[in-house]
């Protein structure tokens, strides 16, 4: 029953790092696109397309923590316990983001709209880069199972260096992907070109910091160096394979299966995180078998999972088809 609450974990973790990852790249490209009229069109497009799911994709972050604390309490407290710095400025971006998105529609003053636009980009890359240098240091084996470790060496290190600047990549990467499908749709060609281009580049970054992070990991968390190469190494040659795949179709002017490929390569990467560290939740300590909560409190947690996955799940998988039919797009 632990087993099967982790993988729901890890389910829960996938999906948060696909729908909001997409939209914390998509924040990146805000960022970058330029100034107020040379970036014009690009930041019409991201507005467009995260308008109608952007804060939907939250659910899933709320779903992984309350199935955390709730499965496995005390890795859940050793986490909190020490890396609440960078969990704290994740969330300070979340915020930050929300409101600057919001806000950044409905004043009417150019200077606080930058002011607001400014928030929302800068804080779509502040946030998946410090949930990325924690997920470095749980990989690491720098969380002591007993909590209270150190709050500054647990994230401050190569692995969570690295892990953060990945994952921001990897979101842009991501996010350049569906925006090229998405300015296809409005028949944008110049903006379609735009896109890809990014997505190219993005994706030669996220493949040389791979690259990098496995020179890292030999030095600084061979345990999961050395699994990446055993029991996850398949996982891993689908995420590359996939990546790959997404970006031919895409220099082919397919698009039918880019989103799906890119979508997959994400997974694949997430996937063999998880398998790399299994059994351990904190990278080298901390059992699922062993920390997981009493067997009554596991059954509650599958009751709950099966109950998101026959409502939840739908009404976001709804959520996206309207959306992407543009059926809630307003006058």
């Amino acid at each position: 029953m632990s087993n099967v609450v982790a993988a729901g974990l890890l389910l829960g973790v996938l999906a948060y790092a696909l729908f909001g990852g997409a939209d914390f790249g998509a924040g990146f490209w805000d960022l970058t696109a330029g100034g107020a009229q040379q970036g014009e069109r690009q930041r019409e497009l991201i507005d467009h397309s995260l308008g109608p799911v952007w804060e939907a994709n939250h659910t899933w972050l709320i779903y992984c923590l309350v199935i955390f604390w709730s499965g496995f309490p005390q890795p859940f407290a050793a986490i909190c316990t020490t890396l609440y710095l960078p969990l704290g400025l994740a969330v300070l971006g979340i915020v930050l983001r929300g409101s600057g998105f919001a806000f950044r529609k409905v004043v009417v003053t150019t200077p606080t709209r930058r002011l607001n636009g400014a928030a929302f980009a800068a804080s779509s890359v502040i946030t998946p880069f410090f949930f990325g240098a924690a997920g470095g240091g749980i990989a690491s084996g720098r969380v002591p199972l007993e909590g209270h470790g150190d709050p500054w060496s647990s994230w401050l290190n190569p692995t969570s260096l690295l892990a953060g600047l990945l994952a921001v990549s990897v979101c842009a990467y991501l996010a350049a992907v569906f925006l090229t499908v998405d300015a296809r749709h409005e028949q944008d060609e110049d903006l379609e070109r735009w896109f890809a281009r990014r997505a190219w580049g993005s994706a030669w970054v996220t493949g040389a910091l791979s690259v990098a992070g496995l020179v890292v990991l030999h030095a600084d968390a061979p345990r999961v160096f050395d699994r990446l190469f055993g029991p996850a190494l398949p996982v891993a040659a689908v995420s590359v394979l996939a990546g790959a795949a997404a970006l031919l179709l895409l220099r082919r002017g397919a698009r039918r299966l880019v989103r799906g490929l890119a979508g997959l390569a994400v997974a694949a990467l997430v996937i063999g995180w998880g398998t790399a560290q299994y059994p351990y939740l904190l990278g080298t300590s901390g059992r699922v078998q062993v920390t997981a909560a009493p067997e009554a409190s596991l059954v509650t947690l599958v009751v709950v999972f099966v109950a998101a996955a026959l409502l939840v799940a739908p009404s976001m998988a709804l959520l996206y088809f309207l959306q992407q039919r543009g059926r809630l797009q307003g006058e």
